[in-house]
């Protein structure tokens, strides 16, 4: 295990398991965190699936652990690594599970004071419009050709059906689309549980929350994004749903026997990976791709039904009650990137697992409006607690392969959270507390209590300290649903 002693503290918010603390290890790693969230890191074995993570072969620069971090499958959920094109390895394992797994940010005009007395109603409609709940079906049933559309051109597919304007998927990650996916290199089964659930938001730590802007850090920032002190904004937070999980369960399988195959030696069977240049590594590329379009596209559609429901509760009381978007952003993802490393520009695969892109100023394939300020990113709280809007800068890129937190980070397992906290006795104190809520189980709700979770407002002081991220605004939680 990673002792405090083999840690070398670089700053006051940043700190290195120097390459030397195991024979194996090719790269260092890096950990951005204050000193009370670094003891919070040290409860789990985040630390050692990070040092693991170093060995991966391709691995260059070094691995990143954000301070939201917690144990994850073979690899570390707030974890960053890079392997470098052609011959370094990809892992799903170092993607996720739930690929894709994101967050949508909607803004509006509508103040708080005017909506209120119908926090209720509209907790209500928003369940409605968008099926929440482990395996849940949506309002839509894909054919198999709609199914394979979507996977190719992700939140365009959407735009096109009528689920979204230009403007959205300009504002989205990537312009809402991954090119490269191959439908080919998709099971049936994962076909079979994706045609049912598009436009569906899922279980566990996804939701929709209605939010009012409580706070503003960077007056232009915040105006180039729309955001405006005392106005409502939806968070939608969901993935690829049965589809991105099924994706990965098949290569998670599939690559015990490319590791074989190319002789690959790891610490822990769960980072299980295949060479990017081989038929393995590029099967899956493209099949993760297609999974990552997939919640693209299931995220947008979502957009527009809450869209939907946010006017028809809203509509008597406030004159104009769009929701615009301010941006759409990716937790779990393997993107072919170029970035400075050990002083010469390397084409690399970033495996981002709980970890935000944080594209810095000047970026071109962001938005015209966004190059000036740098990449939106968005951090979700504990559903209790506040939601941070940040945005990227020159020093993500130089130091963080321009990458960030995702959220607040879980310091209790599922299964613990369930067992100390009581659904009824939170759900009161949250509704006592000014929030309404609407849950598809008391169990569930439980499970993603604010005790279960890092404080966010400690986690974004961590990256804001390091520099690799600047503060925008504060979003205080007034209803939540969560399947």
């Amino acid at each position: 295990m990673v002792q405090l002693k083999d840690l070398v503290r670089r700053g006051p918010w940043e700190w290195e398991i120097p390459a030397t603390v195991r024979a194996d290890m090719r790269v260092p790693v890096r950990i951005f965190a204050g000193r009370e969230l670094l003891e919070a890191i040290r409860g789990d074995a985040s630390l050692e699936q990070a040092v693991n993570a170093a060995i991966l072969p391709g691995v260059v620069g070094e691995v990143l652990v954000m301070p939201d971090v917690h144990q994850g499958y073979g690899f570390p959920i707030g974890g960053v690594a890079a392997t470098e094109l052609p011959t370094g390895v990809i892992s799903p394992g170092a993607i996720g599970y739930d690929i894709n797994c994101g967050v949508r940010l909607l803004a509006s005009k509508v103040e708080l004071d005017r909506a209120a007395g119908a926090m209720g109603e509209l907790a209500s409609a928003l369940d409605r419009a968008c099926p929440s709940g482990v395996g849940k079906g949506g309002r839509l049933a894909l054919s198999e050709r709609d199914l394979e559309h979507a996977c190719r051109e992700g939140g365009e597919w959407a735009r096109a059906n009528g689920w979204g304007t230009a403007s959205d998927t300009a504002r989205t990650e990537e312009g809402g689309f991954l090119a490269g996916s191959d439908y080919s290199a998709v099971s049936r089964r994962a076909r079979e549980r994706g045609r049912p659930q598009m436009g569906t938001l899922g279980a566990g730590n996804h939701f929709i929350e209605v939010e009012v802007v409580d706070e503003i850090f960077d007056e232009r920032a915040a105006r180039v994004m729309g955001l405006e002190v005392g106005c409502l904004t939806v968070m939608i937070h969901c993935g690829s749903r049965g589809f991105g999980h099924q994706v990965c369960t098949d290569y998670v399988k599939a690559f015990q026997g490319a590791v074989k195959k190319y002789g690959i030696r790891l610490p822990d069977r769960e980072l299980v990976c295949a060479p990017l240049d081989s038929p393995e590594g590029k099967a899956y590329e493209g099949a993760m791709r297609a999974a990552a379009n997939y919640a693209f596209a299931n995220r947008q559609v979502l957009a527009h039904f809450a869209r939907e429901a946010f006017a028809e509760v809203l509509g008597g009381r406030a004159s104009n009650t769009h929701l615009h978007q301010v941006y759409d952003i990716a937790h779990n993802m393997g993107k072919t990137e170029e970035h400075v490393i050990d002083g010469k520009r390397r084409r690399v695969c970033v495996h981002r697992k709980g970890a935000t892109r944080a594209f810095g100023p000047g970026f071109e394939g962001l938005p015209p409006e966004y190059r000036a300020i740098g990449q939106p990113v968005l951090v979700p709280g504990s559903m209790g607690t506040a939601s941070w809007v940040l945005i990227g800068t020159e020093k993500s890129m130089e130091c963080s392969l321009g990458s960030c937190c995702h959220g607040a980070g879980r310091t209790m397992s599922r299964r613990q959270a369930k067992r100390s906290i009581n659904g009824s006795e939170l759900r009161r104190a949250l509704e006592d507390g000014g929030i309404t809520v609407r849950a598809g189980s008391l169990p569930g709700l439980a499970e993603e209590a604010p005790a279960a979770y890092k404080d966010v407002d400690m986690v974004v002081a961590a990256v804001v300290g390091a520099g690799i991220a600047r503060k925008v605004a504060r979003l205080r939680p007034v209803a939540v649903v969560k399947g």
